[in-house]
């Protein structure tokens, strides 16, 4: 089924696009929900807080494989039934992650849970497969938005309920908000025919021969690891800083990612400016975002306000590169776009791997300052490469300004 013969059987309202974006934040947040709770869920299961801390990397490993293995099936199955059905498994995991006897179960489910938070890169390109053609920058942005506001503000809200209820209360309160989503879904969504029909083993071999033709997704794979590994390292770093040069408590350190949160609400602009035919504009724009982001984020050593406006502005470079990104790879072959997803974002998630330890060598190293400059240079390598790419590999596929 083309996209054409979606929009004549279905149109993507902004309402249905915010729900997509909701599905996004929602499924991506139950990756984050025990980093604020690790010491608590310890003392309750009767080990230590370093063993709890791999409670974060088993939820980190299920989402890898879901984005290797199950996002490329996208491409073969109704969409819609593969959302579904992943959502169904992240309503369980987080039912059972409630009642877990033990750290073992826990650790268990949290890798299933994982899994099924790849419901995020499905939904997205199936939104692009149901835009219009000249909104999908607007609902990339949206829907990508979503997912990073998932992911900045999870760890406020698992650390808020948690409080109040208790950790095993932050997962039943998951449970409940991703089996309305399903339902929703279930109520609102079209069945979406397959765009490829293909064997699993080839399916997945063909991610690699997608990788050799395009260079467009090339380029933009690297842009996106850059992007992610010095979201990653700010983030991780800045722990450190707020903690030790202010003084500030878990709760206090937590709130900063509602400023983080506010600079990513802004980037589906750059979406816009993509529709309008500024692609190439938008890029350029973002990515020397992010370079400024850094400057004011090293002024914000000793200076709370400079740090936090730091933070707006780097938040928004990075996911409006992010949004770029994607909105320029789902212009390639529309019956690719699960297996582009999983291409692009194995890569972006690798990105944040490399931030997470690159983040404690450079503190350890050289304290918050040699952490920015890290990450200054980082930023200016992305723009010689996307000065590279519209030199060459842009230049024949993509308009002066598009």
């Amino acid at each position: 089924m083309t996209d054409s013969d979606h929009h004549q059987s279905f149109t993507l309202t902004r309402a249905i696009t915010l729900l997509l974006a909701v599905t996004c934040g929602t499924s991506v947040a139950g990756l984050y929900y025990a980093q604020p709770l690790l010491v608590t869920i310890a003392d309750h299961l009767n080990v230590s807080s370093s063993t709890a801390g791999f409670l974060v990397t088993a939820s980190q490993i299920g989402y890898t494989i879901g984005l290797m293995f199950l996002v490329p099936l996208g491409d073969v199955m109704d969409r819609r039934r593969l959302i579904l059905g992943m959502l169904a498994v992240a309503v369980v995991t987080s039912a059972g992650a409630a009642a877990s006897p033990n750290f073992a179960t826990l650790c268990v489910l949290l890798v299933l849970g994982g899994i099924a938070s790849a419901t995020a890169m499905v939904v997205v390109p199936m939104a692009v497969g149901l835009a219009d053609p000249s909104e999908r920058g607007r609902v990339t942005g949206t829907v990508m938005g979503g997912l990073l506001l998932g992911i900045l503000l999870a760890r406020t809200v698992s650390g808020l309920i948690a409080e109040v209820g208790g950790w095993r209360t932050v997962y039943v309160v998951a449970a409940v908000a991703l089996a309305v989503l399903a339902v929703l879904l279930l109520r609102i969504l079209p069945p979406i025919a397959p765009t490829a029909s293909l064997t699993y083993p080839k399916l997945m071999r063909s991610i690699f021969t997608i990788i050799g033709r395009e260079s467009v997704l090339r380029g933009r794979m690297a842009l996106g690891f850059l992007a992610m590994c010095g979201f990653a390292m700010m983030w991780t770093a800045s722990t450190f800083l707020l903690a030790e040069e202010y003084g500030y408590s878990d709760g206090v350190i937590g709130l900063f990612g509602l400023a983080g949160a506010a600079g990513a609400a802004g980037a589906p602009v750059m979406g816009r400016l993509a529709d309008a035919g500024h692609a190439r504009l938008s890029t350029t724009l973002t990515w020397s975002m992010v370079l400024i982001g850094w400057g004011l984020l090293a002024l914000g050593m000793h200076n709370v306000f400079a740090f936090i406006v730091g933070i707006l502005v780097f938040d928004f470079g990075v996911q409006a590169a992010h949004v770029t990104n994607q909105n320029r790879i789902y212009g390639l072959n529309p019956d690719e776009r699960s297996r582009l997803t999983t291409a692009y974002m194995v890569t972006f998630f690798f990105g944040g791997v490399a931030g997470s330890v690159l983040a404690s060598l450079a503190y350890d190293a050289g304290g918050w300052l040699l952490v920015c400059a890290i990450g200054a240079v980082i930023a200016a390598a992305a723009l010689a490469i996307w000065a590279t790419i519209c030199a060459t590999i842009e230049r024949t596929t993509v308009g002066p300004t598009g």
